[in-house]
């Protein structure tokens, strides 16, 4: 059976990007209504069914402003998604307190500001669907740097904690953590061979990404899950 959204509003940050881009498509699908948000004000605008309005992940205030409007134009924040991600990569040593800085603020600051903001009127509404973008990094460490790897295993200490309060009040807390995922700002960045390592011998692509994150919104009875999607890379 289809995942079926229809009459539900979505707020999806990062919504320009590779993984964003997908998840609009596929929540358009589900017949959500979805409001995105972009770093470009040129893509700022809107249609009937998919906003997209101008915000900064690493901007503090942002979060609750968002929501706001959200809620301005179409009464709720039904699910969210906070998609935004930075990760540059580093070495421990090279890693600066600014790389630091700017990977848990977009990273683990921006989810948690707008699980913050969103999360208490949803379970006033009796319904809500999180959904946080996690990484193989935040199980392995990964390939990206410390600070990335710290920011993405913070989501989970969030989705625990949020799960276990609100589950009875009709919200439901998860995340969702790819891995060389090609269409991506860090999968197109890897090496011809990184397929060679991965035991179903291709990279992931941002359909499939947003093909389970979509499931996942859908399913009322899953919650305080961490979805590894890695092409069998960690076998747990």
């Amino acid at each position: 059976m289809s995942t079926d959204l229809t009459g539900r509003v979505a707020l999806v940050t990062g919504a320009t990007g590779g993984i964003g881009a997908a998840l609009v498509d596929r929540l358009l699908e589900a017949g959500a209504t979805i409001v995105g948000t972009t770093r470009d004000a040129a893509k700022a605008e809107r249609d009937d069914r998919y906003s997209l309005i101008e915000a900064d992940a690493t901007d503090r205030a942002s979060a609750a402003r968002v929501v706001e409007e959200v809620e301005r134009r179409h009464g709720a924040v039904d699910v969210l998604v906070p998609n935004a991600g930075s990760g540059t990569t580093r070495t421990l040593p090279d890693t600066t307190d600014e790389d630091w800085d700017e990977a848990i603020a977009v990273n683990l600051t921006a989810p948690f500001l707008l699980a913050r903001a969103a999360v208490p009127r949803m379970a006033d509404r009796r319904f809500g669907r999180v959904l946080f973008v996690s990484s193989l990094a935040a199980f392995t460490g990964g390939a990206i740097g410390p600070h990335y790897a710290a920011s993405k295993a913070g989501l989970q200490g969030l989705v625990g904690f949020l799960a276990s309060r609100y589950a009875a009040s009709g919200v439901t807390v998860n995340a969702i953590a790819p891995a060389l995922i090609t269409g991506t700002t860090m999968g197109d960045a890897l090496p011809d061979d990184a397929a060679a390592h991965i035991p179903v011998g291709r990279m992931g692509t941002t359909s499939e990404v947003a093909e389970l994150a979509v499931a996942m919104l859908g399913n009322g009875y899953l919650t305080g899950k961490t979805m590894l999607l890695d092409g069998g890379l960690l076998a747990r």
